[in-house]
């Protein structure tokens, strides 16, 4: 079987906070005269998924079978992202609360750097999340790998439930987390912070034998299977029960690392899904990662990059 018949058939739930990204280019050549602010003369405008929405983006794209449960305004970015996700094949449950605003990442741009970046967000209710926890635990009879996707917007907040559920279904759950809470997020199989948010909540560390020791604590104290650190030009590290791997980073350029954890989580999970090891997961994961910080802006990896020179 080649790759695109193994990954055709792997199944990945993802939950968590949506968002629509969007991107307006332009040229600056004048300083206003109302402030001393450069004035953006805006000629194209972009939109993508962001958020739990890029994860579900990334799986799909490399040939996956993506499912997304979500929370969105019942509002025009709500429908915006949701064409959005049906066009690059994700099957979304979106979930509309009145309430609330869809969020959205307004960036400026020009000359490829970014000018300004304006947020509009609010959480969803909870009547909204406490339906989508049971449609979540009907989904997952159907699924191989569920995938928590936490940007702190208010979506996960049942997060221990979904876990304590998915593990009750024998599904892996791995979990890209926010802040500085771990313990909500005990029982998972795996959780993914990069380099700067283990540190927040790890503490410091003086060499890789004190990460190794701090990394295999909050393993125990969370009851997790693994914990993978992402760590920037460093690469990332694994820190399993019986084994600690290392994969140095791939990166030829680092151009935009923006939802590079969302590669990261989304390549992971859907390997795992169609079957790989957790270490040969991570390979993987590492490569696509190395392709998608060379691209602006939150974007996929596809199956030509990833598998090039593969049989």
């Amino acid at each position: 079987m080649n790759w695109s018949e193994r990954l055709a058939q792997a199944r990945v739930l993802v939950v968590g906070d949506v968002m629509l990204d969007r991107y307006w280019f332009g040229d600056v050549e004048r300083i206003s005269p109302e402030a001393p602010v450069p004035v953006a003369r805006i000629q194209r405008t972009d939109e993508r998924a962001g958020g739990a929405a890029n994860v579900a983006r990334n799986i799909a794209a490399l040939g996956g079978q993506a499912h997304l449960l979500a929370v969105v305004g019942d509002d025009e970015a709500g429908t915006a992202l949701e064409r959005l996700l049906t066009a690059h094949g994700v099957k979304a449950s979106l979930h509309r609360d009145p309430e609330i605003s869809t969020t959205v990442k307004l960036r400026v741009l020009a000359r490829q750097q970014q000018l300004l970046r304006i947020d509009f967000e609010n959480e969803p209710s909870h009547e909204i999340l406490a339906a989508k926890l049971d449609q979540f635990a009907a989904l997952l009879p159907g699924v191989d790998v569920v995938i928590l996707s936490d940007y702190g917007k208010g979506g996960l907040r049942h997060v221990q439930k979904m876990i304590e559920v998915a593990r009750q279904h024998g599904k892996p759950v791995l979990v890209d987390p926010k802040g500085d809470e771990y313990g909500r997020y005990r029982g998972a199989t795996l959780l993914t912070p990069n380099r700067s948010e283990f540190r927040q909540v790890a503490g410091r560390w003086r060499d890789e034998a004190e990460l190794t020791a701090k990394a295999a604590a909050l393993r125990e104290e969370l009851d997790l299977d693994a914990l993978l650190v992402t760590r920037s030009e460093e690469g990332m590290s694994l820190f399993a029960r019986d084994e600690v791997v290392h994969k140095p980073t791939v990166a030829q350029e680092v151009f935009d690392v923006s939802g590079a954890g969302d590669t990261v989580i989304a390549t992971l999970g859907l390997m795992l899904a169609a079957g790989l090891s957790l270490p040969d997961a991570m390979d993987w994961s590492n490569r696509a990662a190395g392709i998608v910080v060379a691209k602006l802006g939150t974007a996929v990896v596809l199956p030509e990059e990833l598998f090039a020179g593969q049989p």
